[in-house]
């Protein structure tokens, strides 16, 4: 990896944001957990972890980071995206009329595979990097995505893994896994965009 340093910061509102810092710290990666809008200026990369997509959106809103981080992702800052963090970034959510950040143009559904005592691991085919093993958790699919979406994985043939823009987003948890090599690409985009933005 390019010796450029780069900070990423952790929406930390609630979730599985831990798992996410050791991983990248273990790349490389500066890491900050983002509770409030101040530090997200100097920030790199934005991490969207797994949890509760209903508490994140709620808590984000209410900690005035809901419109900063939508911004941040809107002026191109790259995003990686978990689980409830790809909820939140779908422009649609089945049987839902919240919106979130409302990023990618695709419709997710919640709890797709079902629930917590569901969850389950298997090895899928992610572009780019080829078998990997993804654990589900309560795991959304995408039922639709627009034509300028990437899609990067998918398991019974629902979406599961996606790439638009600056954006990457995964139903499953790659940072519950000692498979580095998703979070690895991901770090590369956000080294190229620090280099980029710096120069």
């Amino acid at each position: 990896m390019s010796k450029v340093k780069v900070r990423l910061g952790i929406v930390a509102v609630q979730g599985a944001f831990v798992e996410h810092r050791r991983v990248f710290e273990r790349l490389g990666a500066e890491c900050v957990e983002i509770r409030n809008a101040r530090l997200l200026d100097e920030c790199d990369g934005l991490v969207l972890p797994g949890g509760e997509s209903t508490t994140q959106g709620k808590l984000a809103r209410e900690l005035s980071l809901f419109e900063p981080v939508r911004a941040a992702i809107l002026r191109g800052v790259p995003t990686f995206a978990t689980c409830a963090g790809l909820i939140l970034l779908a422009e649609r959510i089945v049987d839902d009329s919240a919106r979130y950040f409302a990023t990618i143009p695709c419709v997710a559904r919640r709890n797709a595979f079902g629930r917590q005592n569901a969850s389950f691991t298997t090895a899928l085919d992610v572009r780019g990097i080829g078998a990997f093993p993804c654990v589900f958790i309560r795991a959304p699919y995408l039922e639709s995505v627009g034509k300028d979406v990437e899609i990067l994985a998918t398991y019974c043939d629902r979406v599961v893994g996606v790439r638009y823009r600056n954006q990457w987003g995964f139903a499953f948890h790659p940072e519950l896994t000692d498979d580095d090599r998703l979070a690895s690409q991901y770090l590369a985009d956000v080294v190229s965009y620090a280099a980029r933005i710096r120069s």
